[in-house]
């Protein structure tokens, strides 16, 4: 139990004190942050209204002439409610975070290519450093490594759109097993969110090459 800064009742940990209204200010996880369960399919449209409502509520210009221990509470709320926010409307922050609460973590800077994606890396490096030399030269190459290259770009959104909903999907399955076949389950959410991080850094790759090519 923790303290409401306003009406002084002893509250559970959470946003906004349940008897009066206040923001309370208390450590929560960005799940609890929302009075959430700590499931991974979330309903983005309620998450917003849930956001932009408390939002309101808790916002310190309507603390600002308020006693310090009330003020102190909403900059805490808020700075909360902004973080979860915007760790739970993406599915990817959304599923590192799950991560983060059970305690596993990505590889470091994300080196090791996942072993499903090791050819298609392959091939487009190769291809982006063909493209690159080409680019320096110029000419009838140049253009169709560029149409390559753009053709290139939107298989790899396709691939990615694939993955988010393989990711949806695994959210759905998490959130129905509970802890059965946790290990197995976060294992597979671990490979998947790997996949796609290193998808995105590839997709970055691409961009950037391309946009070399249109400002030349």
């Amino acid at each position: 139990m923790v303290q409401c800064p306003s009406c002084a009742r002893p509250v559970e940990p959470a946003i906004t004190c349940p008897e009066c209204g206040a923001p309370v200010g208390s450590d929560l996880d960005c799940f609890a942050a929302f009075g959430l369960p700590r499931k991974l399919q979330i309903d983005a449209v309620r998450l917003e209204q849930a956001y932009h409502d408390l939002g309101r509520r808790i916002h310190p210009d309507r603390f600002a002439s308020s006693p310090v221990r009330l003020r102190d509470a909403s900059l805490r709320a808020t700075a909360l409610l902004t973080r979860a926010y915007r760790t739970l409307r993406d599915p990817v922050s959304r599923g590192l975070y799950a991560l983060e609460l059970n305690g596993i973590k990505l590889a470091e800077n994300n080196k090791n290519v996942p072993v499903e994606l090791a050819e298609l890396v392959f091939e487009v490096q190769e291809q982006l450093a063909d493209f690159n030399a080409a680019r320096s030269r110029g000419g009838e190459a140049a253009r169709s490594l560029n149409s390559e290259v753009t053709a290139r770009r939107a298989g790899l959104r396709l691939t990615m759109d694939r993955l988010m909903d393989e990711l949806n999907a695994l959210f759905g399955r998490i959130d129905a097993n509970g802890a059965a076949g946790h290990d197995a389950l976060y294992a597979e959410l671990k490979a998947t969110l790997s996949k796609i991080a290193y998808l995105r850094t590839l997709i970055r790759d691409v961009d950037k090459e391309l946009d070399l090519t249109r400002a030349a």
